[in-house]
């Protein structure tokens, strides 16, 4: 008889970081790195190609453009999805000073051009200020965000006017880390629900110069770090592996 599943379960007795892995996928919570250029909902397509589960889930969506940390919940632990949902998310990034795209990334198209070789140090440091503790932050308009009912990103392919919608989010910390000539890297702890993309292009604009994201990396979702994860093609060969 299948034992029945408590919500208030400890997370780590069902989470099989790298390189361990579970009897039975029905109860499991996996974190796997996932790559450039693919969908969150494209991972789990490509889990599903090799698992035998039913129910699958992920806790925190990432851009197409980003990588890192997306917590795959399988089974009986879908239900364990909120407990996830609302951890702080860590994140390494580098944004481009001096252009400003429609989707506040590498993907959009350019709405606006600046000379940033004005910028100083002392200039990113007096802008980052500006960003840490709680803000209020505008969703992209191009995002899985809903209104009426309807993702955000469909309305825009459609051609439809949309204004998006303000949220509050708080930052925790803001690091700058390197710059090289335009392109700045940068460290973000952040609340659950921050548009990275939406604080570079905000920086951007306090800056005078605009901005987007070039890359965008989710290192932790709470304790949890990428280091631990599973790729895709690690975890399928594991499986392989043991003959499952």
């Amino acid at each position: 008889m299948t034992q029945p599943f408590i919500r208030d379960v400890d997370i780590r007795e069902v989470y099989y970081p790298a390189p361990t892995l579970p009897e039975t996928f029905d109860r499991t919570v996996l974190p796997v790195d996932k790559p450039e250029g693919c969908s969150s909902f494209d991972v789990i397509r490509r889990l599903r190609t090799f698992l035998d589960v039913r129910k699958m889930g992920h806790a925190g969506t990432l851009d197409p453009l980003a990588t890192g940390l997306l917590i795959i919940l399988m089974g009986q632990a879908t239900r364990l999805m909120e407990r996830f949902m609302h951890l702080p998310k860590t994140y390494e990034a580098t944004l481009r000073l001096g252009e400003a795209t429609d989707t506040y990334d590498a993907d959009g198209k350019v709405t606006e051009r600046r000379d940033p070789s004005g910028i100083g140090h002392e200039d990113l440091l007096r802008a980052r200020d500006r960003f840490v503790g709680v803000i209020e932050q505008i969703t992209p308009a191009w995002s899985a965000v809903k209104r009426g009912g309807e993702r955000l990103y469909r309305k825009m392919r459609r051609g439809e006017e949309v204004v998006p919608p303000k949220r509050i989010v708080t930052i925790r910390s803001f690091e700058i880390l390197e710059r090289k000539h335009a392109d700045v890297s940068f460290a973000v702890e952040c609340s659950s629900g921050t548009y990275i993309r939406s604080l570079a292009h905000e920086f951007g604009q306090v800056l005078g110069v605009g901005a987007h994201i070039v890359q965008l990396r989710r290192t932790h979702i709470g304790d949890f770090s990428v280091n631990e994860a599973w790729t895709v093609e690690g975890l399928q060969k594991a499986i392989r592996g043991r003959g499952a």
